[in-house]
Order: C-alpha cells, then structure tokens, then sequence
C-alpha cells in the first residue's frame, strides 16, 4: 500500500491538512505573513470575476501528481470529501466552462507553467471557508500527470513552515487517495491523442527566441515514443504554436523551427521512427488564452501533438 502524503498548511485559525497520493512533489511555493487574498465569489462574468478579499498570512502551493489516472472530477471530489469531514464549508465551485474558461483562469491568483500546468479545456476551482479561514484550490491535469494549486489565508501575522508527512520526492506510481492497493490505469497521452484528437507537451522546454529543446529528459516525448513504437501503423504531426509578439511570418517559421527540433530529439533521443513523425506551425494563429497578459502569452507557446492517422 502507497502512503499518502499529507499538506499542513499551518496558520493561526484552524488547522488544514490534506492528503495527496503517494508520489506528489510540490513544485512551488510562497508565502506572506502580511498578505491579502482575493477569493473568487462566482465564474467570469462582465469582464471581471467577483472576489472577496481576505487579509491575514497566505500561503500557496502548487503539486505535481505524476502518473495519476484520475480525472479533474475525481480528484476534486477527494479534496471536497477531505474539507467537508474537517468542518469546512464550500462557498464557491466550478468547471472551466462554468468558470469562465481562460478567462476565469487568466482573473486569478495561479503559479504559471511549468510550475502549475492549467489545461484551460479541463480545470476545476473549489472555494471553502472555515472559522475566519479561506482555502482556494484549482485541479488540472496534463496528459501524464495531475495538478493541484492550494491557496491558503488566515487571520493573524505568524505564519509556521509547511510540513508535509511523507516524502515528496519518491517516484512509486501513484495510484490516488486514499491510498488503496488497488492500481489505477494512467491516462496516457496515446489515448488523449485518440480520444480527443491532439495532446499538448506540456514539459517541453526552449531557450527564448530559440528553436533549441534543452538537455533535460522529457516524460512526453518518452512517452510519445513508446505508443509509436507499440503502434507503428499511426502517424502523428507535430505542431508549434508561438504567442503574438511579433510578425505573423516570423512566427510561423519559429513554430515550424520549434516542431522540427521536437521532430528530430523525438527521432535522435528517443528512438522514434521518422517516417510516422512530422512538423509543422501556425505561429500565433490557434491561441489557448489571450496574448493581452504573460501569462496568457506563455500558456500561447507550446507545441501540441496531433494523431493523423484516420483507422
């Protein structure tokens, strides 16, 4: 049985701690002792998104739950259990279409990539408060991994470390919370692909203005490799997306430039077969949220992967 690991979120007011499959490692963090939080009250609606601001310490976090196979719904829905049995009371929840989709998500308080992944097509947002205490999470996934931002303010101005009860390093797959020894199959980038047409990889990394990958191992392109190598009858297009700073035809060229060096480390690297990989872009012509903010901006470069063969 995989122990789970567990977030204390330590502030004056009443205590938090909640549970995250074995496996989770935090991938960022801050904290205020002085701060003040905007709680989100309702979805994107008339250019803004109603808060309630609460001052006191605020802490967040971000997590990574890597190999997870359960979905946005399902992870949330063990969060909400979590909060309810300890006395907290949900004061607002939604899914990225009722949230406002990129809107909502671009209105509030989120680590960027690759810190906190946000797929805008799949997220989920749950507000809950308690004694004076509020609690903000926000649940998305990417095609090989949960994740999950946990924003936390209380009253009062000392503010403890976090804890956490096991170790978050460990690489055992993780097979949700609580624990259980019964295994959950992974949602694998394969199957996105065939389900829902196209994946996003999410952990590609470049230098800036440059078309070079860096030296680190990537899980998607790893993963890319196995399902051609395990299906050598499917062909998939790889395809670079840049945000809108500058010409469109100075950004098509480096979205083809990005796609083609992914192409040719998916082949050198990783073993795939040439012949069912190709690369293409569009440069800034099929944006995921708006080029009016960094974020935005930075959610906009990426490169997808898209399953062209029809049988």
């Amino acid at each position: 049985m995989l122990r789970p690991a567990v977030i204390s979120l330590l502030l004056a007011g009443p205590a938090l701690a909640l549970e995250l499959p074995a496996g989770a490692v935090m991938t960022g963090e801050d904290n205020d002792r002085r701060g003040s939080l905007a709680i989100a009250t309702g979805p994107f609606v008339d250019g803004s998104v109603p808060t309630h601001s609460v001052d006191g310490a605020v802490i967040r976090q971000a997590w990574r739950l890597p190999g997870t196979g359960l979905t946005t719904a399902q992870l949330m829905q063990q969060f909400r259990s979590q909060l309810s049995e300890d006395g907290w009371r949900v004061t607002f929840d939604c899914q990225e279409v009722t949230c406002g989709g990129f809107d909502f998500r671009f209105a509030t308080l989120v680590f960027g990539e690759p810190v906190m992944h946000v797929d805008l097509g799949d997220y989920r947002y749950l507000a809950a408060s308690k004694e004076g205490s509020h609690i903000a999470l926000l649940v998305s996934r990417s095609p090989g991994a949960g994740y999950v931002q946990v924003l936390r303010v209380g009253p009062g101005q000392e503010l403890p470390p976090l804890t956490t009860g096991s170790d978050m390093t460990g690489t055992p797959p993780v097979v949700g919370f609580p624990a259980s020894e019964e295994a959950v199959t992974p949602v694998g980038l394969g199957i996105q692909m065939e389900q829902a047409g196209f994946a996003v990889l999410s952990d590609l990394t470049f230098q800036t203005g440059s078309s070079a990958l860096g030296d680190a191992d990537f899980a998607s392109l790893a993963e890319l490799a196995g399902y051609l190598a395990a299906n050598p009858d499917k062909r998939v297009t790889l395809v670079g997306h840049t945000d809108a700073v500058g010409s469109l035809e100075n950004n098509i060229a480096l979205s083809r430039e990005r796609a083609a060096s992914v192409r040719q480390t998916l082949i050198d690297r990783y073993g795939a077969g040439a012949g069912q990989v190709a690369a293409d872009g569009v440069g800034f012509l099929s944006p995921v949220a708006s080029n009016q903010t960094e974020e935005g901006r930075e959610a906009n470069r990426r490169v997808e992967v898209i399953l062209t063969t029809t049988e």
